[in-house]
């Protein structure tokens, strides 16, 4: 018998334990190598565990375990030959005749049926109900002192609902989520400010080119280039808020890697852009597309979402109108972007409605200023409503082309 002890791999630096999230296969199926047999969750993200040989599968561990790296999750057996056709048949269960369940004898129907007993009459009165409401579960079906006790009034008090709980455990990414979010809380000094932008001149661009955008790079223009490219050069302004803390430290970095949350099948994921700064709009948007996929699809890797200098989260697309994002550690800071609504704006005097979404900059007041947190917030906002000056050097056309 030739057997193979299939272990569970690194699936990246740093990390000791996984967790079987989902089992593909059953005990005792025939596996082919290379084929998905588990789903595992770390606690950065969910990863796919294929067969490393074919044959038949033994499962060492069960769904919701916590194993190590390098520890032993199932056994292949590589003797046996595929079956013919495919699995085997499983033999189908015999369906056993059902017996009908003896019938209850009907309650007797006497002048006794729904007459209230005197204490039922009074406990009914008190609870302004009718001895009618009530089914008798007394002799002939007399409603007893007993069953006005137990009655509830249709109005006035909680009627008989479901009121079922569940209990499930949280995955293990989800509960390095929670831990990571309170340790940003209790270890940061996080404080939030908030702005305003006019989104016209955006939805001016993207009414004039999105066609043709579409059509050259098989991609849509949307916000997340504008936001993105807004967000790069306001963190060359202020390099501060593109910096960390590592102990006694400040790390200043020189490029611009910008995580973007996205959410995923098994909660937030936050994959990163790499080197933003040299990215044009196509670029952005073929990037935040492409790793919006693989994250929906539950294929982002956790160097994919690793080492983000800054993030961005679009709390819009679900209708929030203003919010005060968490640090994403060990980043300094993060951007909030809300829903679009029109609201009446002063405009050269005169009130006119626009496009307006608020804007949120949560940071790290450790490191980062209050003028230089304000600072940013301005510079992503002067972007934004003047982005064919700041953003396209002048020239919309040739910006959108490349």
């Amino acid at each position: 018998m030739s057997v193979l002890e299939m272990k569970v791999p690194s699936p990246g630096e740093s990390i000791t334990e996984v967790e079987i999230a989902t089992w593909l296969v059953e005990d005792g199926d025939y596996v082919e190598k290379d084929q998905p047999i588990a789903e595992v969750d770390s606690d950065k993200a969910t990863l796919e565990l294929p067969a490393e040989e074919s044959g038949i599968i033994t499962l060492k561990a069960e769904e919701g375990d916590a194993v190590e790296v390098g520890a032993v999750v199932c056994h292949i057996d590589m003797s046996v030959a595929k079956p013919e056709g495919g699995e085997e048949k499983k033999e189908t269960p015999k369906v056993e005749e059902k017996k009908e369940a003896p019938k209850a004898e009907p309650t007797k129907e006497t002048y006794a049926t729904g007459t209230a007993s005197p204490a039922a009459k009074k406990i009914l009165a008190e609870k302004g109900m009718n001895a009618s409401d009530v089914k008798g579960s007394g002799k002939d079906g007399r409603v007893t002192k007993d069953d006005a006790v137990k009655a509830i009034p249709s109005m006035g008090t909680p009627g008989m609902g479901s009121r079922g709980v569940e209990r499930k455990k949280l995955s293990m990414l989800r509960r390095k989520v929670a831990e990571r979010l309170v340790s940003v809380k209790n270890e940061t000094a996080m404080l939030t400010t908030f702005n305003e932008v006019n989104m016209q001149p955006i939805f001016d661009l993207r009414k004039e080119y999105k066609e043709d955008f579409k059509a050259k790079h098989g991609v849509g223009l949307g916000f997340m280039s504008f936001f993105t490219l807004a967000c790069v050069r306001a963190l060359q302004m202020y390099p501060a808020v593109n910096s960390m803390i590592d102990g006694k430290e400040m790390v200043s970095y020189d490029f611009q890697d910008i995580s973007i949350a996205v959410s995923g099948p098994k909660g937030l994921m936050v994959p990163v852009i790499r080197n933003a700064e040299n990215l044009t709009f196509r670029g952005v948007e073929s990037e935040v597309k492409r790793l919006a996929i693989r994250a929906r699809e539950g294929q982002i890797t956790v160097d994919e979402m690793t080492g983000g200098t800054f993030t961005i989260t679009n709390g819009g697309v679900f209708g929030s109108m203003l919010s005060t994002p968490i640090i994403n550690p060990p980043q300094s800071a993060i951007l909030g972007m809300h829903n679009i609504v029109n609201r009446p704006m002063a405009v050269n005097g005169e009130v006119v409605i626009q496009p307006i979404m608020y804007v949120a900059l949560s940071y790290d007041h450790r490191i980062i200023d209050g003028k230089e947190s304000v600072g940013f917030l301005v510079a992503v906002k002067e972007a934004l409503e003047n982005p064919v000056e700041f953003l396209m050097g002048g020239n919309p056309k040739k910006a959108l082309e490349m």
